[in-house]
């Protein structure tokens, strides 16, 4: 398979450990943003691997569950809404992948990322939608998108009204109508517009 492929010409070039990173939560306006990393064993194969956008919830927890299993090793990192707010979006994945690496007990030889370029003193390449090309990466799409969900279902039993749970922090009608109901959270990300529109309202009101 296509996906496979890249890995299999590093492996041959002698890269042992080629490991694969990406994010999930760059564009919800509510939540933390997670990342993933994965190394593969070499002889790995799983025919229905893919980027964790095309899966359906229920195949995404089933393919995460063979990946955490079979994996040479898996790291992930929460970055938290304050410092998603403090560093952007693309400050913060950046913070989350480079945090994934170093936490990795296996020593890498490689490193794939999903369109995001980092410096490293090892070999690293950016791939744009290296989350549908690559299976390191495709893998850590679905573990960061499986984790950053499962939390958010547990926000929303914290924070019921909103319905974390349907629309995982992403912006939906639904979403918006919640917010302007209610107001923000401490989950939701004052540097995003609509968030940032709800509380110049409600600081009109005080006043």
């Amino acid at each position: 398979m296509e996906i496979y492929k890249l890995e299999k010409e590093l492996h041959l070039q002698g890269y042992k450990n080629i490991l694969g990173t990406d994010e999930a939560g760059r564009g919800p306006m509510a939540g933390p943003l997670v990342a993933a990393a994965v190394i593969l064993p070499e002889d790995f194969f799983l025919e229905e691997l893919n980027d964790s956008k095309k899966l359906s919830p229920k195949k995404r927890e089933m393919l995460f569950e063979v990946i955490v299993t079979k994996a040479v090793e898996v790291q992930t990192e929460i970055i938290s809404v304050d410092d998603v707010d403090r560093l952007n979006v693309f400050g913060a994945t950046k913070k989350a992948m480079l945090s994934c690496i170093n936490k990795m007990k296996t020593k890498v030889d490689y490193v794939l990322t999903d369109a995001v370029k980092l410096k490293l003193n090892i070999p690293c390449v950016d791939i744009i939608k290296g989350d549908a090309k690559v299976a390191a990466i495709a893998a850590a799409s679905i573990v960061a998108k499986v984790t950053r969900d499962r939390l958010m279902e547990e926000y929303d039993l914290i924070y019921p009204k909103y319905g974390f749970k349907k629309h995982k922090g992403y912006v939906t009608k639904q979403h918006l109508e919640m917010l302007k109901k209610y107001g923000p959270c401490p989950l939701h990300r004052e540097s995003f517009e609509p968030v940032k529109k709800e509380m110049y309202k409600q600081i009109k009101l005080s006043i």
